[in-house]
């Protein structure tokens, strides 16, 4: 299991406990009957030293709350697939990173959807031992490859991915963990292989909470197991603006992203030096 936790893989276990111990809630906000199969034995070890850092026994917690960060992110972002595959017209969906995502084994999807998960062959493997025997509920297509590799693109289309039709992207727990370039390569990859009309969405940081002193228990954390973050941005909805993106960034604790779990004040978009969290969302005109 070892050479499978590289910088940002490291993450993805800690995601799949964090869904697991979510699922075991009796007010869960969505339910991953898999994510347990999936956490693998460094997974609960990551969550400890999360919690630990995030509810310190000696004083009032200060960082975000990381459970319920991802209870919300992760109910939000399976609403909005939900919603982009209702679309008569939404024919693909792609998972770039996929990490340990279980949103094809325990959703609902039409039958018209294809559905592509791109990560590398080590994660991809480390899944599908994980999950032998449970069947995807979709069509399911994985897509072995490193999102730094030159040759992703043919790669997803020799999938069966078509890139003049519309398609919908979930870029989640990764523009944070990835420098400012590779963030912007990323963002021209993408549209360059979406039609318009295609559906993108992501989570990104703002850049105060990569410096502000309370983060640093998080930060240190994260820095720790090599996967530090790295990229933030004030202005997401300029970010993806400028690679052909309209898009909407809403705060965790506002009303649509929310669900009543949210513990903390959520701050007016014009205050300045306070952490953020933005789930953006939005279309590719």
């Amino acid at each position: 299991m070892s050479d499978l936790l590289n910088a940002v893989e490291r993450t993805a276990l800690l995601t799949a406990a964090l869904r697991a111990a979510e699922t075991r809630r009796a007010d869960r906000l969505y339910e991953d009957p898999y994510a347990a199969r999936l956490v693998g034995e460094a997974g609960e070890g990551l969550l400890a030293e999360v919690r630990a850092a995030t509810f310190p026994p000696d004083r009032p917690r200060t960082l975000p709350s990381t459970p319920d960060y991802n209870a919300i992110r992760t109910r939000f972002f399976d609403d909005f697939l939900q919603r982009a595959a209702r679309e008569p017209e939404m024919t693909q969906i792609v998972l770039a990173p996929a990490g340990m995502d279980s949103r094809a084994y325990r959703l609902p999807w039409p039958d018209h959807l294809r559905y592509f998960e791109v990560d590398r062959p080590a994660v991809l493997a480390f899944k599908e031992e994980r999950l032998r025997g449970v069947a995807p509920r979709v069509d399911h297509r994985t897509v072995a490859v490193d999102l730094t590799a030159e040759d992703w693109e043919s790669r997803l289309v020799a999938a069966g991915y078509d890139p003049a039709l519309p398609s919908t992207w979930l870029l989640e727990g990764l523009l944070y963990y990835i420098p400012e370039p590779d963030t912007h390569r990323m963002l021209k990859r993408v549209a360059a292989v979406t039609a318009p009309g295609s559906r993108i969405a992501a989570d990104i940081v703002n850049e105060a909470a990569l410096t502000l002193p309370h983060m640093q228990g998080l930060l240190n954390v994260f820095a720790g197991w090599g996967c530090p973050w790295l990229f933030g941005s004030d202005e997401p909805e300029a970010l993806f603006d400028r690679y052909g993106y309209e898009v909407r960034a809403v705060q965790p604790g506002e009303p649509e992203a929310d669900f009543g779990r949210w513990p903390d004040p959520v701050p007016e978009r014009d205050v300045k030096d306070v952490r953020r969290v933005f789930f953006v969302h939005g279309r590719r005109r």
